[in-house]
């Protein structure tokens, strides 16, 4: 039986979280990162890095963002709707395009049916001009006169961005690349032809229980071990999964059971992380890294497998009033040798160089060590440069001791 903490230890080691990067990043670093986690999440939030370069940044440290844009342009990875719109590898685009007609429950894909219904004929259009002329961005298209601009949801976009993304939703349409994180749409089949590696026609027409049994076992992979009730949310299964779809994954040995100190239910994980499981029965994983993460980091976007494997209780406070917020704005969670020990309120001002820690809060009952302030000091330091923000400047602290030690820590350099 693994105690809570092997099992946290080999959920990290899975994710990529578990020690550091012990040398500089390089480029296929991203794809295969990607590829580990299955799916990368993209927001387009950007008070600090946007999510899919600060997810990235946890697990590689100081690498050029640009070697994602150039990984999806290179046709290495692919955009798709997963768990929310998502970078997933190449070679694992064909499963998600042959799940879109499983996905009819989620907003994107009702609104995209909506729209095509109402507006077939300038959708088709629209295909014929990108046919025609190559691929085109959103805002190549002008607003028309009257119109209000810079209000957030699909409500508010001008008609061509409504009837690029319904086309990219039904899979007519993906995204060729990204322009300063636009996106750039091209036909579908050409985007498909130039990927790497090649895309294997087998999967986009593979049969509904195929790709959720593939889905199912890329989840317990991603996470290192997982209960049943934490596999759907990965990427969107509806309905839950339950123990009984395990079982030919068991009795197969793709999947292998594992008992969890203080789990209710049993435990699963990939047969690619035997050996891990092996170490970490053993107590042979340590958990060395420090990291500030994203909102939406596969780690932590499962509000309740974070409460119930980390003890730590999220809510990403920027959908929530402002009078009603208790951390921040956009809260980074930081991790620390195998625990979530805090949150963070940052934002990056880019153009004065200034990272701002608005707040910063310790997890009650957490000590407040050397090893963990040298560590905080260095990661925060660490991210800030990558951002182009190296000068630090830190308001609110709980503990309120804790503000000058990593300011101690940051004039020493």
């Amino acid at each position: 039986m693994l105690t809570a903490g092997q099992a946290r230890a080999l959920q990290l080691a899975a994710q990529g979280l578990l020690q550091p990067l012990r040398r500089r990043p390089r480029r296929d670093d991203v794809v295969a990162a990607v590829e580990r986690m299955r799916l990368l999440q993209i927001d387009t939030i950007h008070v600090v890095a946007r999510s899919p370069y600060l997810v990235l940044h946890a697990r590689l440290g100081d690498y050029p963002t640009k070697w994602l844009d150039e990984a999806l342009a290179a046709g290495k990875l692919a955009e798709c709707w997963a768990h929310e719109a998502s970078l997933v590898g190449a070679s694992d685009i064909g499963w998600h395009r042959a799940w879109r007609a499983q996905r009819l429950q989620h907003w994107a894909q009702r609104h995209a049916l909506r729209v095509q219904h109402e507006h077939r004929a300038e959708m088709d259009a629209l295909l014929d001009r990108i046919r025609a002329n190559g691929p085109v961005r959103a805002a190549d298209f002008t607003r028309a006169p009257g119109s209000v601009a810079g209000k957030p949801g699909w409500w508010e976009w001008k008609p061509e961005k409504r009837w690029l993304e319904a086309c990219f939703a039904l899979g007519e349409l993906m995204v060729a690349r990204r322009d300063n994180f636009q996106r750039v749409y091209d036909l579908a089949e050409r985007v498909l032809a130039r990927l790497d590696p090649p895309l294997d026609p087998s999967t986009a027409t593979a049969e509904p229980l195929t790709v959720r049994q593939r889905f199912i076992a890329d989840t317990v992979r991603a996470l290192g071990i997982t209960t049943t009730a934490w596999i759907a949310d990965y990427h969107r299964l509806k309905p839950a999964v339950g123990e009984q779809e395990l079982a030919p994954l068991l009795k197969r040995g793709e999947l292998l059971a594992q008992a969890v100190q203080g789990w209710k239910t049993p435990g699963y994980v990939h047969r690619d992380h035997a050996d891990a499981l092996d170490k970490a029965r053993q107590g042979r994983l340590r958990a060395t890294h420090t990291a500030l993460l994203s909102p939406f980091d596969p780690l932590v976007w499962d509000r309740a497998r974070a409460s119930a494997m980390f003890d730590f209780d999220y809510t990403l406070e920027c959908y929530v009033p402002a009078a009603k917020r208790r951390y921040g704005y956009y809260v980074l969670p930081i991790l620390h040798r195998g625990q979530l020990i805090g949150r963070l309120d940052a934002k990056a001002h880019r153009a004065d160089g200034v990272f701002e820690i608005k707040a910063l809060f310790l997890q009650p009952g957490i000590a407040v060590a050397p090893r963990l302030v040298q560590a905080l000091a260095d990661t925060i330091r660490d991210t800030a440069r990558w951002h182009g923000t190296p000068q630090v400047r830190l308001a609110h602290c709980e503990p309120a001791a804790l503000a000058s030690r990593l300011r101690a820590c940051w004039r020493a350099g």
